[in-house]
């Protein structure tokens, strides 16, 4: 299988318009996907600074660009009922022509919840609600009329291994996570075991791996350990993105699928 890499465009610390010239930078480039986040407030950097919501973010962005699959990096499942997440991915999609990626959460940001007036609770409740959200999502897009152009692939984030990877191998087409080699094989081969306990077939399962920094200085270790789609995080500068980063995983990543 080709590698694949993707961007996620951090909705912080940037005007929209910076966003989309980023977005459609990014698309130009080749990048297979695209993603956003899920806060209501900046990660790091200025705690008050600009940001940006991200159901609304990704409309936009499925209105301007062309190739690329969108989706967030990810959605947060407390914030919104399932349903309605299911719905308003399939109006991404369509919007998109079919690109849209339903990237999805326990959640974990309490800034967030206790600005927004979610209740935060524990994780063992964020992660009860999202195995019984998940059925509800899948439920919800099987019913849409129209219904979307292609079956939405479902990206899980996290790596818990009791809770979190279980879910990924009974309901995910993707599953994110972050770390180096030894902690990608280390998560990998319980997700291995959790499709196994299962019935599902782990190929079904495109492993994807967030990277930051030195972009290329870990990038072959992942690879060689099973990680099939590398995706570099790019916040914002003031106005705009730096997409400098990209362009070098882009170009590592041809000269890799040309060998």
């Amino acid at each position: 299988m080709p590698i694949r890499v993707g961007v996620q465009v951090q909705p912080q610390h940037a005007d929209f318009e910076g966003m989309r010239a980023a977005w459609r930078e990014a698309d130009e480039a080749g990048a297979e996907t695209i993603f956003t986040w899920d806060h209501f407030y900046p990660l790091y950097g200025e705690p008050d600074g600009k940001h940006f919501e991200a159901l609304t973010t990704l409309a936009s962005m499925a209105e301007v660009t062309e190739r690329a699959d969108i989706g967030a990096l990810v959605i947060c499942n407390s914030y919104r009922n399932a349903e309605l997440l299911a719905d308003a991915h399939r109006t991404i999609d369509h919007i998109s022509g079919g690109r849209a990626i339903l990237g999805i959460g326990a959640g974990w940001f309490q800034r967030d919840y206790d600005e927004y007036g979610y209740e935060f609770g524990e994780a063992r409740d964020r992660l009860r609600a999202l195995r019984e959200d998940l059925p509800r999502i899948e439920a919800r897009l099987a019913k849409l009329n129209p219904p979307p152009l292609r079956d939405i692939p479902i990206l899980i984030g996290g790596s818990g291994e009791k809770v979190t990877l279980k879910l990924v191998a009974k309901h995910a087409h993707m599953w994110h996570g972050f770390g180096d080699a030894e902690t990608f094989t280390k998560k990998n081969e319980i997700l291995l075991a959790h499709c196994a306990d299962v019935g599902r077939n782990p190929s079904e399962i495109e492993r994807t791996w967030g990277i930051h920094g030195n972009v290329l200085e870990h990038v072959d270790e992942l690879v060689a350990a099973g990680v099939q789609h590398v995706i570099v995080g790019i916040g914002g500068d003031g106005t705009g993105y730096d997409l400098g980063p990209l362009r070098e995983l882009i170009a590592w990543r041809d000269r890799v699928n040309a060998a």
